[in-house]
């Protein structure tokens, strides 16, 4: 289990820091990738902060993996969906900077781990 606990701690850290960089940083972060900063910052904070508390969840599964297979079902949805946005916005040419394909992508590397953990650690938990 050594292994799983690994990957979910990276799986973690990756979105605490993202999380926080995106809601501490957010205004040279955008700078630097030559996007406009919004109207107002609440779309940016509202969105770090979700990304932040996923990386809390995924802290959980590395803390007890066994015991927080419904965050691991959750994240499954998660970085489905923000994958899948990513890349639809990327193919309509309406995503904010590549940076967030990259995202997608790594999201995508998450996502088959976690499927992965799934079905090795609690067969039949994805239909539940």
């Amino acid at each position: 289990m050594s292994a799983w606990r690994s990957f979910f701690l990276v799986a973690a850290l990756y979105d605490l820091v993202i999380g926080l960089a995106f809601f501490v940083l957010h205004e040279p972060l955008f700078a630097t990738l030559g996007i406009a900063l919004p109207n107002n910052t609440s779309y940016i904070h509202l969105t770090a902060a979700f990304v932040f508390v996923q990386g809390i969840g995924y802290w959980f599964v590395y803390q007890a993996p066994d015991e927080n297979l419904g965050i691991v079902k959750l994240g499954v949805v998660y970085k489905a969906v923000f994958s899948s946005l990513s890349f639809y916005y990327f193919a309509i040419g309406q995503l904010l900077h590549p940076l967030f394909l990259v995202f997608g992508l790594l999201d995508i590397v998450f996502l088959v781990g976690f499927v992965w953990f799934l079905r090795r650690t609690a067969p039949g938990a994805l239909a539940a």
